[in-house]
């Protein structure tokens, strides 16, 4: 790995920072990650898997996930439909169905592969409903977040060679003129 892992693990730990700053994580919320780590290290996504570059992002989103009781959902490749990799608990608590795969480099990705190798209970979804988001190589994890979704934009612009793009998600605003969106004794 030409990048050194004490910088992608630095870059990552600066966009979870900011992305934080945005909407401060809470044990409630489930973080959505999609990674390529092809991209990371400088290659066309789903070229050149890397289990190092990996293990270095994991670690970052361990560090935070202690700190903050976050969950984490790691988003696998096209080949496993973009299926996610969570906790057992996690996805029982949220009620989401199972689907039967198993992860590895060529059919789910470096990333998702190694988080499901380091979890305690892994298993797959096939659809989620994440209240943030971190795309490291524009892996695309639009269709796992909440609607309505917000862009978060970070000190950097990269995780090693891979476009970063980040997102939080906001409740619906419905109604119309009428409408009223905080609570204010005067409109009641």
């Amino acid at each position: 790995m030409s990048l050194s892992a004490e910088t992608i693990k630095s870059e990552v730990q600066q966009a979870l920072a900011d992305l934080q700053e945005a909407m401060p994580f809470t044990a409630d919320m489930l973080l959505v990650v999609g990674t390529s780590t092809s991209e990371v290290i400088g290659s066309h996504i789903g070229s050149n898997g890397s289990h190092e570059v990996a293990e270095v992002i994991y670690s970052a989103l361990k560090e935070i996930q202690q700190q903050t009781r976050i969950q984490i959902a790691f988003q696998c490749c096209e080949h496993l439909n973009r299926a996610l990799v969570l906790e057992e608990e996690t996805a029982n608590a949220r009620g989401y169905e199972r689907v039967s795969a198993i992860p590895i480099r060529k059919a789910g990705g470096a990333m998702a592969t190694f988080a499901f190798s380091k979890m305690d209970k892994p298993v797959l979804v096939e659809t989620i409903n994440a209240e943030v988001g971190i795309d490291i190589g524009d892996t695309f994890i639009g269709m796992h977040l909440r609607p309505v979704v917000v862009p978060v934009r970070s000190k950097i612009r990269s995780i090693g060679e891979a476009h970063l793009t980040m997102a939080m998600t906001r409740p619906k605003l419905i109604g119309g003129v009428r409408a009223v969106y905080e609570r204010n004794m005067e409109h009641e």
